[in-house]
């Protein structure tokens, strides 16, 4: 039979603490807690205590501190000794949940951190740029036909998505302008925007855009993958330079497929077209290809294959970077690769819209 009195701001509880007991016991003696407030619990009449026990005393001891400011324990019994050292949790220090940062302190962490990523990707371009010019005279440490492996991977296997995306886009750029055009009769001007907009932006930015996210993530992800199954270190154990095995000869062949890729998207826009123009507009195919030739300089084609071999150089920079700060197993992979993708195709917007204003 369990009971409990307070005398003389002393709470005297008996019987046993058990599961059984600890619910019923508990309703009673909240309630008179509430009016009275004990600085003494005495336990010596106590016969039996479990776990539940000692949390009832835990749940009491932090009520009557909460309370009065100050409590103690009294008369525990020798046998009950060990059950309540090894229960109670008012020896545990208390987790306190960190404190929320401020605007500023958030603001300068995110400055911190961007400064300190931006610092280690430009350490790595600054390692991969000078051993691409070293790779260019001295081949060891690469992998024998490396770089046409990775001509065919870049790109040769990109040409079939690069050719539908840009026929579809010179098809719609011809198709939505033609209709504006053919209200003012400049029918013939078609060739001259189409021409200038596919040599100047949209040529290598949307072939960027898509060997962004084929072939950059490709990349990251094989990067990533090294970095996980640990090869990176093990290359390093071999004396390998990673960079000068792995990334120099994407870079190289990148560099090399790129502005044939543009030129290959160029050509196939202006298919896409002329396919408009002589359909709808009723053009001639002599003068389509004579208004083009005409409109286009060598500025137009030095700066559309200039900022296309730039656009590569950033695609394998990111990826390489974001495959080399991977951490963790398949999920790391994933999220070093998605993130690639995503500041890849941030990137060539961000470098494309610069272009445009140095060279309007």
């Amino acid at each position: 039979m369990n009971s409990f009195k307070i005398v003389n701001n002393t709470l005297f509880l008996s019987g046993e603490l058990v599961q059984s007991t600890v619910p019923n016991l508990l309703s009673q003696i909240e309630p008179m807690l509430k009016k009275e407030h004990p600085v003494m619990i005495d336990i010596a009449q106590v016969s039996k205590m479990d776990s539940s026990g000692v949390a009832l005393l835990d749940e009491i001891q932090a009520q009557l501190q909460t309370q009065s400011g100050i409590t103690m324990l009294s008369g525990v019994p020798e046998n009950l000794k060990p059950m309540l050292e090894t229960f109670t949790s008012l020896k545990l220090k208390s987790s306190h949940p960190p404190l929320k940062d401020g605007f500023l302190v958030a603001l300068g962490g995110a400055c911190y951190t961007g400064f300190s990523n931006l610092k280690e990707a430009l350490v790595l371009a600054a390692d991969i740029y000078f051993w691409s010019f070293v790779g260019l005279v001295r081949h060891k440490g690469q992998r024998k036909g490396s770089l046409y492996q990775q001509g065919v991977l870049l790109g040769v296997n990109a040409l079939p998505i690069v050719a539908l995306l840009s026929f579809i886009i010179g098809f719609i750029l011809a198709l939505q302008s033609a209709v504006q055009l053919r209200n003012f009769g400049a029918n013939v001007f078609i060739a001259d925007l189409l021409a200038v907009t596919m040599v100047r932006e949209m040529g290598p930015m949307l072939t960027a855009i898509i060997v962004a996210g084929r072939s950059g993530s490709a990349i990251a992800s094989e990067i990533a993958t090294m970095q996980v199954t640990e090869e990176i270190d093990a290359l390093k154990m071999m004396a390998i330079n990673p960079i000068r095995y792995v990334i120099v000869p994407k870079f190289h062949a990148i560099s090399l497929v790129m502005p044939v890729l543009v030129a290959f998207s160029i050509l196939v826009g202006e298919l896409g077209g002329a396919l408009v123009a002589l359909s709808y507009l009723d053009l001639s195919i002599d003068v389509f290809v004579n208004r083009t030739i005409e409109i286009i300089t060598l500025k137009d084609l030095i700066v559309s294959f200039g900022k296309s071999t730039f656009f590569a150089w950033v695609i394998v920079i990111i990826g390489s970077y974001f495959g080399f700060q991977v951490k963790g197993g398949a999920e790391g992979v994933g999220k070093a690769t998605t993130a690639s993708v995503v500041a890849s195709i941030f990137a060539v917007i961000v470098f494309d819209a610069v272009f445009s204003l140095l060279y309007l």
